[in-house]
């Protein structure tokens, strides 16, 4: 794989996709629907996956292309394959929140290897380069040319004053109950795969996720933290997050900077 090309295809695209939701994000109103599992969906999912979409395989033809928003792409396999999550975090798009992101990720024989995560609200950009190092690139943002940016690493954690990120609109009880057996210094709060990258730049060291997810919703999160240092473990047996699961369905799982002495469920 030319990893040159794709590290700038990832991020080119991105940006892009990030312009079109925000088009619609600072619109007066935007139409809200739900999809065969409830879950919503906006005018923006859908005009960023189409734009990613045809992006990538124009640049990858003979690559698999799984997408959220098309669901005959669910029941597709391939050991290696691209997966993209055109905007994760509609609910935080939805309430105006800012937490949303733009993610496009490659699987290589069941490992995130190369990521981007945008969040075009918050004006900040992450993704793994052509070594696979992960690297936060400053804006204001070119499309058509790289920006300055600087390299990520996990920090070493202090088990005695842990920072814990979670989710804004999954938090619950189960959640709060494994939280409260780490001794904790901060709890912070953040949408979509936001939390990846905050572990993954040093500003939070653990991640722990109760609930569903899927591997569009992680893998481009799960690659930039892989790619500074970071790693993410299924929550039963601390073993590696593994993606090219059936219909693509996540266990829960601990997403941490090594040093972090993970309690058990």
């Amino acid at each position: 794989m030319d990893y040159i090309k794709m590290t700038a295809v990832f991020r080119k695209l991105a940006l892009d996709a990030g312009d079109k939701i925000m088009e619609i994000y600072d619109a007066d109103d935007f139409d809200v629907r739900a999809k065969s599992d409830e879950s919503p969906v906006t005018a923006a999912d859908e005009a960023a996956d189409a734009l990613i979409s045809a992006g990538l395989r124009e640049a990858f033809p003979d690559v698999l292309l799984v997408t959220e928003e098309q669901a005959d792409t669910h029941s597709e396999s391939a050991a290696n394959f691209l997966i993209v999550d055109p905007l994760d975090g509609t609910k935080e798009f939805i309430k105006r929140r800012g937490d949303f992101t733009v993610n496009i990720a490659y699987v290589e024989n069941g490992t995130p290897v190369r990521g981007v995560v945008y969040a075009p609200a918050k004006g900040r950009m992450f993704y793994t380069d052509a070594d696979g190092n992960t690297v936060e690139e400053e804006g204001p943002f070119d499309h058509d040319k790289q920006g300055l940016t600087k390299p990520l690493k996990v920090k070493t954690p202090d088990n005695d004053a842990l920072i814990v990120v979670a989710s804004k609109s999954h938090r619950d009880q189960a959640t709060d109950d494994y939280i409260s057996k780490y001794k904790t210094a901060d709890m912070t709060g953040a949408g979509s795969s936001l939390k990846f990258c905050l572990v993954a730049a040093g500003e939070a060291d653990l991640y722990p996720r109760l609930g569903r997810t899927m591997e569009w919703d992680t893998a481009a999160g799960h690659a930039v933290l892989n790619g500074a240092g970071g790693a993410v473990v299924r929550f039963d047996d601390h073993t590696h997050l593994t993606y090219g699961k059936p219909i693509y369905e996540n266990p829960f799982f601990i997403a941490y900077a090594p040093g972090v002495e993970l309690k058990s469920a």
